[in-house]
């Protein structure tokens, strides 16, 4: 055994009160970083994790406005109020109306902002406040826009109708001709209006992409002859799929849920009415609180599932290619 100037016996390295020590320091730590992420998780208890729970338990339980102060953790749960909202008329139609409107509006709105991305890559005069405009329709008002649209698309008074032969009631009409083919108006002008609030969240994710791409790579491109349409599909695509892929699961997921826009345009009237709308109808117009709480998990469940096939094929693959 060495001593030190001290003539103290030196410590080997690895002893027991070196790992007491080291183990003090890693409980530091950890209780270091529980109080750091402690009003993180207060606040998702409170607010994401509780609200959960009670929306839940009303589910299983006959909870109407009248009788909402008898219900609690101890009462009499059942499953009539999934097997009433899957039965009552109407809870397919708007299955499928929520499934086509947030499909069709997470597509256009995509492609909207990849062809306005790729129109204002590169440098021109005034490009800065072109850009910026673009944003307008995302942060704007959801109670201004929806009112403009309002106003613009009036069979009695607004200008698109005064571009055609015979006035649309765009947003009353469940169902109209138009080039000879029956269509569902209502529908397709709600999608419209989703798809042109939204394309600058696709606008902005996109750019971003875009901007960060090596000009190397277009430049080689150029020099081997590629067409516009041949640098876009082998050059730019293959570099812009993962934050498609992104954008796609965001949109849905967020659109599949949506409320507010189909609300303010329509009332889900017309064949507009999705399964938010539907939710909102149940406690409001039926004050059938335990009915609205079933079907708000019916929605969950479908937007689960949706995620756990997205999961499981598309982001272990990009997982496994990295």
């Amino acid at each position: 055994m060495t001593a030190t100037g001290t003539g103290e016996p030196r410590t080997p390295a690895g002893s027991p009160p070196r790992r007491r020590r080291m183990g003090t320091l890693r409980q530091q730590e950890g209780r270091a970083g529980l109080v750091l992420i402690s009003p993180t998780l207060i606040i998702t208890l409170v607010v994401v994790v509780l609200p959960l729970l009670w929306a839940i338990m009303l589910a299983f339980q006959d909870a109407r406005l009248i009788n909402i102060r008898r219900v609690g953790v101890f009462g009499h749960y059942t499953l009539e109020n999934f097997t009433y909202v899957i039965s009552e008329p109407g809870f397919w139609s708007s299955l499928v109306n929520t499934l086509v409107y947030t499909v069709a509006g997470t597509a256009l709105s995509i492609a909207i902002g990849l062809v306005t991305a790729l129109a204002l890559r590169d440098r021109f005069k005034g490009r800065t406040l072109v850009r910026a405009s673009i944003l307008i329709p995302y942060v704007a008002p959801v109670v201004a826009v929806a009112f403009l649209w309002e106003t613009m698309l009036n069979p009695q008074y607004g200008i698109v109708n005064t571009w055609l032969d015979e006035p649309i009631a765009f947003l009353t009409q469940a169902k109209g001709e138009i080039l000879g083919v029956q269509v569902p108006v209502a529908l397709l002008t709600v999608i419209a209006f989703e798809a042109w609030r939204y394309f600058p969240f696709a606008f902005l994710f996109i750019l971003a992409r875009l901007q960060a791409l090596p000009k190397e790579l277009d430049e080689a491109a150029v020099v081997d002859g590629a067409t516009p349409t041949q640098r876009f599909r082998y050059v730019i695509m293959p570099q812009l799929w993962r934050i498609i892929a992104l954008l796609s699961v965001l949109r849905f997921v967020f659109t599949f849920t949506k409320f507010d826009d189909v609300y303010l345009l329509t009332g889900g009237g017309a064949g507009t009415e999705v399964v938010s709308v539907r939710v909102y109808n149940f406690l409001t117009s039926r004050d059938d609180i335990g009915a609205a709480a079933a079907q708000a998990i019916v929605l969950a469940v479908f937007l689960v599932v949706f995620l756990a096939i997205y999961l499981r094929f598309f982001a272990g693959g990009e997982r496994e290619q990295g």
